[in-house]
């Protein structure tokens, strides 16, 4: 009993945002009707990501964030073990090593790695409140946040990478780092992002990997690899499109539809926002946006209310998480970004990456049964 006192405190209920729970959910429903319609082989194990994700959420919403974080360089630890596991003894799919074999299943830890950066840097940055604008502060941020990226860029897993980069930046800027030294930051990042990409692009370069370099030239000029490379990505336009407004019905047998002629690979991971777009139309692809528009926007409230500056780190880095990752999944299938792997959270297929949104969401209830005193 004493043990459990350690790290649960008297909650009371009126604080639970349920009204967060039910977002969530409604969004994972719609994810495992549409993992069912794309691929039905995946959705038992979808319906069983949920479950575990909800007790999951259940749990980690009534552990004490503040007791967590004591530990926040073991959590580092485990994070950059886990990595190194993928790295050496990880699981190889079609060239990528970025998973490790349970026998029961298999494990991303660069999911995993998102939660864990969160919570490592709401730690520290709270523990350095007073000086994150000391150069000393952010070069120790950077050099603590490069061994993931490095190890997870090198599976190669360069869109998780971008991710978790563009994470790092959002949690430095909730620890307090002015937007003038972020937007300088960015005046010289994105000239020399551009230099990069354009030096990348060129025949015989070594910065980026060739299906990557192909993917990029796919997305400028889609007309000259229609049949390869972007025949992908402009199928799900056409999907999107088909839909209209009220689209075909879930678990149609059109013989017009993309998903059913087969003309859409990973339609239930990476390009799940097409299924819903074909079949769902205009009304759900809006529905989806709006639950994960509404989901932040609970995220940051929660924040606002926070009692120190960890859980306001907590609650906006995953608001920012979700934000981003949703941004890039369903930027991939309009075209409006380059072809890369990213799951749509709590819809897309996928145990560990639901499992660790749940993760996030249950430290994000927890924040909020922790209110600021007035």
């Amino acid at each position: 009993m004493n043990f459990l006192k350690n790290f649960m405190k008297n909650y009371h209920i009126k604080n639970y945002n349920f009204a967060l729970i039910l977002m969530v959910l409604g969004l994972s429903i719609i994810g495992i009707l549409s993992v069912g319609s794309a691929l039905p082989s995946a959705q038992p194990k979808q319906i069983l990501g949920v479950v575990i994700g909800l007790v999951m959420m259940v749990i980690v919403s009534l552990i004490d964030y503040e007791w967590l974080l004591n530990f926040y360089w073991g959590l580092y630890g485990i994070n950059i073990f886990l990595l190194l596991w993928v790295k050496f003894f990880g699981v190889n799919y079609n060239g990528a090593q970025r998973w490790i074999d349970l026998k029961f299943t298999t494990l991303q830890p660069s999911d995993l790695t998102k939660i864990i950066t969160i919570l490592f840097f709401a730690k520290l940055l709270m523990d350095h409140e007073t000086r994150i604008k000391e150069p000393k502060t952010i070069i120790k941020c950077v050099l603590l946040i490069i061994p993931s990226l490095y190890l997870i860029v090198t599976q190669p897993n360069l869109s998780n990478t971008i991710c978790i980069a563009a994470l790092f930046c959002i949690l430095l800027y909730l620890g307090g780092l002015s937007y003038k030294v972020i937007g300088t930051a960015l005046a010289v990042a994105v000239p020399a992002v551009i230099i990069v990409i354009s030096i990348a692009l060129m025949p015989n370069q070594k910065i980026i990997k060739g299906y990557q370099q192909e993917r990029i030239l796919a997305w400028l000029n889609p007309e000259d690899y229609s049949t390869g490379t972007a025949w992908q990505q402009q199928n799900s336009i056409m999907a999107i499109g088909s839909g209209q407004l009220e689209g075909k019905g879930l678990n149609n047998n059109t013989t017009t539809s993309v998903k059913n002629g087969n003309f859409l690979l990973e339609s239930e991971t990476d390009f799940i926002f097409a299924i819903i777009g074909e079949e769902m139309g205009f009304v759900g692809c809006c529905i989806v946006i709006i639950l994960i528009l509404l989901i932040i926007i609970q995220c940051i409230r929660i924040g606002m209310k926070a009692q120190n500056l960890a859980g306001q780190i907590i609650c906006g880095g995953v608001a920012g998480l979700i934000g981003i990752q949703s941004f890039i999944n369903i930027g991939v299938a309009t075209g409006t970004l380059p072809n890369t792997g990213l799951s749509l959270p709590f819809v897309s297929a996928g145990l560990t990456s639901i499992v660790c949104f749940y993760m996030g969401i249950g430290f994000v209830l927890n924040v909020g049964l922790q209110p600021r005193k007035y």
